[in-house]
């Protein structure tokens, strides 16, 4: 992901951060201590824990019910590579989406860093390396915009474009966590009406086109409509749109920050403020089934554990996993269309950061940013198709990033000193359905090529730089959507749960996310069509994203706000 729109250098602190290595999650597998709540929460990812703090200090006897052995889903920080003190963000890695609102309600003491170079994009042209700088300052900004275009006209745009979206992102934002406002209403709160047709309703190809002309600037602008999104620039569904839009409204700004300490640092803050609040947390407990009359009356919720299976019952039932999850777990049939992912991550340690062909810019600089990769406009419509064809892209596409970059906090003293650093990989266009032969096999021809485009910009070969694990093994892991979804039952390995919606209620029905009763999104987006059965995962309304939006919004349903 990428900031636009304003440098991001120093740090954003949300709160006190006590140490920046803590990851908080606690093993406390233990039974119910009652029979009934006035909340039972299924899943303990962020979401479900924001809610589940929100309920507590509210004075709710709160039960959050996490099959795993720790809490935290895809917000973690862990301990990848054997022997090796280094915690990564092994699956959701960077900050933008989570309001500032929640962090201060709840009280965490956690803090995010701002990166100081928000991209770097490796070209070569007319057979000598170069590449797009954004970030430092912006005179640095325009001067690589024109080496790269030969004017200035590129660099204006860039300025006019972003200038439309963070003028939304100001005004979208801060309804995220407000009552789900109408079609209409949001496009009066925005007043632009240039902004509303270029973002919600022509696919955003038609303005990238437009407004660019040079094809590399052009693949750097539709990247963020494309993370974790598999669509074409100009996908009539403009599913690519609601995925652009949601990464260019974080935080009213567009930024994306690294968490200081890790992924773990938030999810441990918030599962302290739960049980600060007097939350009951039992990890350990794998929900089957949620059995309701749909009068309103207690929900039955069954759970096994180790030892055996229970029971208890909850006043409200907020069900923190997918709409998917939540219609098994209701005995009724999944949501259409299935989800799929269409991401490779890869989290990698190495002893140096490579040495670049492009001497112009520091290796420091470079991957201190969003470093992409095969992302040009073309090379991206081409991964899209080949994909789309049942094969792998031949120029997989990919951002890296470093953390320990502008947080070193994550590394051990020792890694520090040696001059150890991690790296982050976000592969696109590679759909689930891709890896369905031989999920292994195939991982490993795109690892392969992936890091092989990465490696036609470097000076020396990323694998002479990747550190060794206690048994000798070179600290690389990569992850495929299949994989995702046996680790985290992420459904189909789909990032948000589900294709993104856009953040209003639209008086449509909906196949595949949260519901009121009549068939439409109810007051938060949270609604379902159980009057106290809620949704809080990614695939509620205005859910995607390490957020805490969907926890927020649910939480104030439950409470009848």
């Amino acid at each position: 992901m990428t900031s636009f729109g304003r440098d991001a250098q120093g740090d954003t602190q949300r709160d006190e951060q006590p140490d920046g290595q803590r990851n908080g999650q606690r093993n406390t597998d233990r039974p119910p201590q009652r029979d009934l709540y006035d909340a039972v929460i299924v899943g303990g990812g962020h979401n479900g824990l924001v809610a589940a703090a929100y309920l507590a200090r509210a004075g709710r006897s709160v039960l959050l019910l996490e099959r795993l052995a720790t809490t935290g889903g895809a917000a973690v920080s862990t301990s990848p590579f054997a022997g090796v003190d280094a915690r990564l963000s092994r699956y959701s890695y960077l900050v933008s989406l989570l309001p500032a609102k929640i962090v201060r309600d709840l009280g965490l003491r956690f803090a995010v860093r701002k990166r100081a170079v928000s991209s770097y994009t490796p070209v070569e042209r007319g057979g000598r390396p170069g590449g797009l700088l954004v970030g430092g300052d912006e005179a640095r900004t325009r001067e690589s915009f024109a080496r790269l275009t030969g004017s200035q006209r590129e660099y204006d745009s860039w300025r006019a474009f972003y200038g439309t979206t963070g003028r939304v992102a100001g005004r979208v934002f801060p309804t995220l966590t407000e009552p789900l406002p109408t079609r209409a209403e949001l496009r009066s709160r925005i007043d632009d009406e240039a902004a509303w047709r270029m973002l919600f309703e022509e696919p955003i190809g038609r303005a990238i086109e437009e407004h660019f002309d040079d094809d590399l600037v052009r693949g750097v602008v539709l990247t963020d409509a494309l993370i974790g999104t598999f669509a074409d620039a100009h996908d009539p569904s403009l599913v690519q749109n609601r995925c652009f839009l949601y990464h260019v409204i974080g935080g009213g700004t567009g930024d994306w920050d690294v968490p200081v300490g890790g992924m773990g640092a938030l999810t441990g803050a918030l599962a302290e403020a739960a049980r600060a609040a007097g939350a009951q947390i039992a990890t350990g407990h794998e929900v089957l089934r949620i059995d309701t009359d749909g009068s309103g009356a207690p929900v039955e919720v069954a759970f096994r554990t180790a030892t055996g299976e229970g029971r208890v019952v909850g006043r409200t039932v907020l069900v923190a996993a997918s709409p998917r999850a939540l219609a098994e777990l209701l005995g009724q049939e999944p949501p259409l269309p299935a989800p799929e992912g269409a991401q490779l991550k890869v989290n990698m340690l190495l002893r140096r950061l490579p040495r670049l062909r492009d001497t112009s810019v520091d290796p420091r600089e470079a991957f201190g940013g969003t470093f992409h990769i095969a992302e040009g406009y073309a090379e991206l419509a081409r991964a899209h198709a080949e994909a789309a064809a049942g094969e792998l892209p031949s120029v997989p596409p990919s951002e890296i990033y470093c953390h320990s970059l502008t947080d070193p906090s994550i590394l051990g003293p020792e890694l520090v000193e040696q001059g150890y650093q991690t790296l982050t990989l976000f592969g696109l266009h590679t759909p689930a359905r891709l890896f369905e032969k031989d999920n292994q096999g195939t991982r490993e021809v795109l690892l392969t090529a992936t890091l092989a485009q990465l490696d036609a910009h470097l000076a020396e070969p990323l694998t002479d730089c990747l550190a060794f694990d206690a048994d000798g093994r070179p600290c690389i892991e990569a992850k495929t959507p299949l994989d995702l979804e046996r680790e985290l039952r992420l459904p189909g390995g789909h990032i948000f749960h589900r294709e993104l919606s856009w953040p209003y209620a639209d008086g449509g029905a909906r196949r595949d996310g949260a519901t009121g009763g009549d068939g439409v999104p109810g007051r938060w987006g949270v609604e379902t069509p159980y009057p106290n059965v809620l949704l809080c995962g990614a695939g509620a309304v205005r859910g995607g994203g390490v957020s805490g939006v969907p926890g927020h919004n649910a939480a104030m349903a439950a409470l009848g706000r």
